[in-house]
């Protein structure tokens, strides 16, 4: 394997990414839709509730919730603990969802793009090996993806804390569970899509089928991530460390199976099995 040949992929693809204004802004805006503007009208609105008997609701609700997370909710009044709850477990899984959409996004067009763009020829005639190219689109693919959960993360931890903090006690995000979310379960979801989707890339015609089959691939991954987010928050820990292992495994075991969807003749768009 030689890294400098998968930088020089990653590379042209981040460049070429760049400059497609039209292609990232669409995911910047859906970005700060989830991370800023979601939590911002959600949690404003809760603070802003003073009618009794919506309170009464609120604490209703919030009384239905678990022991496991009743026992960790901070604040003295209902709206204020409902608050925590929603900041804290009830918009957790937006950390994997936003992610997994940027990088389904350039996933899907990675490999059917280069025959689009008349590209594909320069790199089947490349002293590049199948391996490297492979490698090199999957990298280009999670990186968006991942900074943009890293950056929304960031936000995010910043909008709950100056919307909900004061009615807590102070500062209180991120917490354990959102950061092994964000650190070690996030990842492995990211490759599991990509190693199916770069798959479907490598395989479809154009790149509207490759959108809409990778629509199909990244719907199951996100609600098993929205499963597995809102679960492993009830022990953080425990639940994360065991949710993220299983997750890396059968991220490395789908990449390595899928190193063999990209051939030469697949970029060149002779290949009979398109």
């Amino acid at each position: 394997m030689r890294w400098s040949m998968v930088r020089a992929v990653v590379k042209a693809d981040l460049y070429r990414l760049v400059k497609t204004r039209d292609y990232w802004i669409p995911l910047l805006i859906l970005g700060g839709i989830f991370f800023v503007g979601m939590p911002v009208i959600l949690l404003g609105g809760i603070g802003l509730v003073e009618q009794n008997n919506v309170v009464t609701q609120i604490g209703s609700i919030v009384g239905s919730l678990p022991d496991a997370i009743q026992n960790n909710l901070q604040g003295e009044t209902p709206t204020a603990r409902a608050s925590y709850a929603f900041a804290v477990y009830l918009l957790a899984p937006i950390a994997i969802i936003v992610p997994l959409t940027v990088s389904s996004a350039v996933g899907a067009n990675s490999i059917v793009g280069e025959r689009e763009r008349g590209t594909g020829e320069f790199l089947a005639h490349s002293p590049l090996t199948v391996r490297e190219i492979y490698l090199g689109k999957l990298i280009a693919s999670l990186i968006p993806g991942y900074v943009a959960g890293v950056v929304g993360f960031g936000l995010y931890s910043l909008v709950v804390n100056i919307i909900v903090g004061p009615k807590v006690g102070g500062w209180f995000f991120p917490t354990v569970g959102w950061m092994l979310l964000v650190l070690w379960v996030v990842p492995p979801f990211i490759a599991i899509a990509l190693s199916l989707i770069l798959r479907l890339s490598a395989r479809v015609r154009s790149a509207a089928s490759a959108h809409q089959a990778s629509s199909l691939v990244t719907l199951p991954v996100i609600v098993a991530s929205y499963g597995v987010a809102s679960g492993l928050l009830y022990s953080p820990v425990l639940s994360a460390s065991i949710a993220g292992l299983i997750a890396w495994i059968i991220a490395f075991a789908l990449l390595a199976s899928s190193t063999g969807s990209i051939r030469r003749e697949r970029l060149l768009g002779v290949s009979g099995d398109l």
